[in-house]
């Protein structure tokens, strides 16, 4: 839980995240990319997530505002079916993870989740969704080709899960030499079950 404290500020966003079991599949397949690439900045496994609005910088008592309609959002809608695949990249400087399965389902989550921000009054840059997971990042002193990663992911496709819950997530966002770590704030299952039922 996020301690509101007067004037502090902390930074947001919302997303799913992919069970253990995929996450672990795909770690499997990058093991080669580790060895190549030591000094990238690597996402942990337990913060990979896929983004669905970015929130940014925020005063912390955003958090009370946004988690009531969130939740109601979560408990209308049915998890989605979905898998990580294949690899790209933005720039030289980030590698990620592709997501296959209801994509036309997780834009329309993530239209109706920034919805339900703007609606809460929160403003924040809303950035057209390119639905992947962000696995690396090179520091500016230490360029690599996230092409390389992304070429040895291309032959990747992952099994299909369900994602079971909205997440509100913090970030440090890597402050000075610090990696990147992310927390969960709360996360509302998705009230629907697998089947297809529950409202739309």
């Amino acid at each position: 839980m996020t301690e509101e404290i007067p004037g502090a500020t902390v930074r947001l966003f919302i997303a799913l995240a992919p069970p253990d079991e995929a996450k672990e599949e795909l770690e499997r397949e990058l093991h080669p990319a580790y060895d190549a690439h030591p000094r990238l900045r690597w996402n942990r496994i337990e913060d990979w997530h896929i983004t669905l609005a970015f929130l940014g910088e925020l005063p912390v008592d955003t958090v009370a505002l946004l988690r009531p309609p969130l939740a109601e959002l979560a408990a209308s809608r049915r998890p989605l079916e979905l898998a990580l695949r294949g690899g790209g990249h933005f720039g030289e400087r980030v590698a990620w993870a592709g997501i296959d399965g209801d994509v036309d389902g997780l834009h329309l989550l993530a239209a109706d989740v920034r919805a339900v921000v703007k609606e809460c009054g929160v403003a924040f840059e809303d950035r057209p969704l390119r639905p992947h997971l962000t696995l690396a990042r090179s520091r500016r002193e230490d360029p690599f080709r996230a092409a390389d990663i992304a070429d040895g992911l291309t032959t990747f496709t992952g099994r299909r899960w369900p994602a079971e819950r909205l997440h509100l997530v913090g970030s440090n966002f890597g402050r000075g030499p610090e990696p990147i770590r992310y927390r969960d704030i709360e996360a509302w299952p998705f009230g629907g079950g697998a089947d297809g039922s529950g409202a739309e």
